[in-house]
């Protein structure tokens, strides 16, 4: 290298160790004015509310918006989140339930949305996950209710009927999917161990490239990684979490068969979310059995020029041939709309019930 590309090196090396001094005390103070907003709410009896979705949302939102590149907002995103996430944890590291074990797909939409800084609380079934908050032993949970693939989460939306939590926030998470094995090529792998939703999002690509090889369903994708690590000739199907977490490489990469496929999770704890400006509601409700009664219901979302996105029905569990409708709408419970909306629901419906209101995901 000659010496003119060699000062050049070192003056743009100079400047990069410049700016990281100026980041280190940016970052700082950042974190003084966090410790600040929780001593002023200390003195105004709020010191268990350290964590505002609305607030968060709302920076991240801004942050993307300002953003010059060339970093892309996920970058950007990411990053921020993981500054916010260490100041909370200043005052107090937000203890996050999920299904576990670590490794699986909940636990990266955990850390998507709460950053590194959380206090991670693996469970072994989503009801479980409800309990721990509902007890005072976690803050918040993060639990899936829908698949883009294989649809809603039918024992999330069966909780969701009976818990006093109410959602706060959502993750939407791109599912990929990795043939993860200690075997040095697929002519080594005679089973495939995984949890059966991702054994099934990645049917066809299975049947192409490992024919002959036995499919084991097991209780998660972390597990599944646990088992192919011990023995010869298998793999295991995961993301790449569970890999990085359990030391197995991967053969094969993104091998799902929809490209698209993602997971929606939904963050619930005991208390609401403030109106961010780009919000979601979601509540439960069943119709009287009458004619044309469902329609009924559904007029005061377009009455009130209320846009609804999702639409789900599940049986009613104490009632044979009844049905309960998940609904999300958009907008905040406390817009004047969406709040006329559900007044007027509330007079025609069976049975309602206002899961939440909480900022739309910030990719």
């Amino acid at each position: 290298m000659s010496d003119d590309l060699k000062a050049s090196l070192a003056a743009v090396r100079s400047e990069i160790d410049s700016i990281d001094a100026q980041l280190l005390a940016l970052l700082n103070r950042r974190a003084r004015c966090a410790q600040q907003v929780g001593e002023i709410k200390a003195g105004q009896g709020e010191a268990g509310h350290i964590y505002r979705p609305e607030r968060e949302a709302q920076v991240l939102r801004r942050i993307q918006e300002t953003n010059p590149g060339p970093l892309s907002n996920e970058s950007v995103t990411w990053f921020f989140r993981e500054v916010m996430s260490a100041c909370l944890s200043l005052e107090q590291a937000l203890g996050v339930a999920f299904l576990g074990p670590l490794g699986t797909f909940s636990e990266s939409a955990a850390t998507k949305h709460f950053g590194h800084a959380a206090r991670l609380l693996p469970q072994i079934s989503i009801d479980d996950v409800l309990r721990e908050v509902e007890a005072g032993h976690a803050d918040y949970a993060v639990v899936p209710i829908e698949n883009s693939t294989d649809g809603a989460i039918g024992r999330t939306l069966d909780l969701l009927m009976s818990t006093p939590l109410k959602m706060c926030g959502e993750v939407i998470l791109r599912i990929h999917q990795h043939l993860l094995s200690n075997e040095s090529s697929l002519d080594g792998i005679s089973k495939v161990y995984s949890h059966a939703q991702s054994l099934a999002q990645c049917h066809e690509w299975l049947n192409r490239t490992l024919p002959k090889a036995q499919r084991i369903p097991l209780g998660s994708n972390a597990q599944a990684v646990q088992a192919a690590a011990t023995e010869a000739g298998a793999a295991a199907i995961a993301g790449a979490a569970a890999g990085e977490r359990y030391q197995l490489p991967a053969l094969a990469s993104n091998i799902e068969d929809e490209p698209n496929n993602t997971t929606r999770f939904v963050v619930l704890g005991r208390q609401e979310a403030g109106a961010s400006g780009r919000d979601k509601t979601s509540l439960i409700m069943s119709a009287h059995n009458r004619t044309g009664s469902l329609v009924k219901l559904l007029a005061p979302f377009s009455d009130a020029g209320v846009s609804m996105t999702r639409l789900e029905s599940r049986p009613a569990r104490h009632t044979l041939w009844e049905y309960v409708f998940f609904v999300d709408v958009e907008g905040h419970h406390d817009d004047p709309a969406v709040a006329s909306a559900l007044a007027e629901l509330g007079r025609r419906a069976a049975y309602l019930k206002v899961l939440g209101s909480y900022p739309v995901a910030v990719y």
